[in-house]
């Protein structure tokens, strides 16, 4: 301020001197022309300075306008420093919102931004997907007409969003179950987050189906057991029938054994989702025992023919090997009739890789019922499996032994023909 009433007055003394100057020496007249003429050059330059920023500032380019001399340097280079101090502040922002933006679209749940009314101020291209949206169509559009279910329009005019709410058979194909809720923030607005819950519904089914299963396969052998030792306290027998209500307990009890230990094992192998180990096992070692234990089972009533067409070894957990080899041969025996064939082989194909396989001349498999052959429980024929001795969990097994040494599980079947189960093994799992 000082700095300019000081030039003011440097510059007023001038004038008045060049004035005074002219008066004495060409007159009145020309005194005035003069004093005019200088007080304008001032006005004048401060007019072109000022359309020079005005130009700049439409054209946006005020931080690199070159800069006038005297005064106006002083002003405009203060203004380029706030003009550029601003735009940084402004990109800095920008480029945080960018982040939020890109945090909130990698996020795996949907999120959606709304309003005090409910208008849909913004949501991610997840909570698009969930819920059918778009964006740039649906931005401040009530949410609630955009989403027609009745429960979830009820949740939000309740507005009490301490508990979520389920919502299913959403997504394109209906096939979502999604957990939605609402958390307020800001000035009366409320964030949605829509979580999917599709996998942990279908765990939670499964685990009550599994546990409903399990009670259903203990509760018969339970019920039996109970019987006979009830007839057995309290009828006086003969010693043949007590012997034969003993060996139909103990039958039981063994059915019961087997369904624990295969429970068990079955938890074990779910539990360890490791590579199974790099053991050497003798294939020819193995298919010997696997003949012993399948002519016990069978008791003569079917023909065997076992074949080692590759002297190849096996690198694995020989445990589970053996049980997942066992499992697929008296599954082939429960099923197949008296008087079958089983063919069990064990070989390396063309492209290296080692296969187990298992064929009987049993009464096949419908092909609906492949896909879900290595659920647990899941029987095709339920009373046949009980008679035989199965606990429905054999293939379950199977499957998980396969996946902790890379194997596959392939079932070809035709009602009426037979069926045959294949273990393929990666050719980094075959050694001499």
């Amino acid at each position: 301020m000082i700095s300019a009433i000081s030039r003011y007055i440097v510059f007023a003394c001038f004038v008045l001197i060049a004035s005074f100057t002219a008066f004495y020496t060409w007159g009145a007249q020309w005194a005035i022309f003069i004093s005019i003429a200088l007080m304008s050059i001032p006005l004048i330059y401060s007019y072109i300075n000022l359309a020079r920023l005005l130009k700049n500032i439409q054209s946006d380019t005020v931080e690199s306008m070159p800069l006038p001399s005297g005064f106006w340097e002083e002003i405009f280079f203060k203004l380029q420093r706030l003009v550029k101090s601003l735009k940084q502040r402004m990109r800095i922002i920008e480029q945080q919102h960018e982040h939020f933006i890109e945090a909130f679209q990698a996020s795996p749940n949907g999120i959606v931004m709304l309003d005090e009314s409910d208008h849909i101020e913004w949501c991610n291209s997840i909570a698009e997907s969930f819920f059918g949206l778009n964006y740039k169509r649906d931005v401040m559009q009530r949410i609630n007409f955009l989403i027609r279910r009745p429960e979830f329009i009820q949740y939000l005019s309740r507005r009490h969003f301490e508990e979520p709410l389920l919502l299913e058979r959403m997504g394109p194909d209906n096939s979502l179950s999604l957990m939605v809720q609402a958390f307020p923030f800001g000035n009366q607005r409320n964030l949605l987050l829509v979580q999917n819950v599709t996998d942990l519904q279908k765990a939670d089914s499964m685990r009550r189906d599994f546990v409903a299963n399990v009670s259903h396969e203990m509760r018969t052998p339970i019920t039996v057991l109970m019987g006979f030792l009830e007839t057995v306290q309290t009828l006086d027998l003969e010693k043949s029938q007590r012997d034969q209500y003993f060996d139909m307990m103990m039958s039981q009890a063994h059915r019961m054994k087997s369904l624990v230990e295969d429970l068990l094992t079955l938890a074990n192998l779910e539990a360890n989702s490791l590579p199974a180990a790099m053991n050497k096992i003798n294939t020819e070692t193995l298919m010997a025992l696997l003949r012993n234990d399948a002519e016990a089972l069978s008791q003569g009533k079917h023909s065997f023919s076992f074949e080692v067409a590759d002297k190849q070894c096996l690198l694995g957990e020989e445990r589970e090997i053996l049980s997942a080899f066992s499992n697929l041969v008296s599954n082939a025996i429960r099923y197949t009739p008296d008087a079958g064939s089983i063919h069990v082989r064990w070989c390396a194909n063309a492209q290296g890789q080692g296969e187990f396989s298992v064929t009987d001349t049993g009464p096949g498999i419908a092909s609906e019922h492949l896909a879900r052959l290595t659920e647990r429980f899941y029987r095709v024929d339920r009373s046949r499996s009980r008679d035989t001795g199965g606990t429905g969990l054999g293939l379950a097994i199977v499957k998980h032994i396969a996946s902790r040494h890379q194997a596959q599980l392939l079932i070809e079947s035709m009602p009426g023909k037979g069926s045959t189960f294949t273990l393929r093994f990666p050719k980094e799992r075959l050694t001499l």
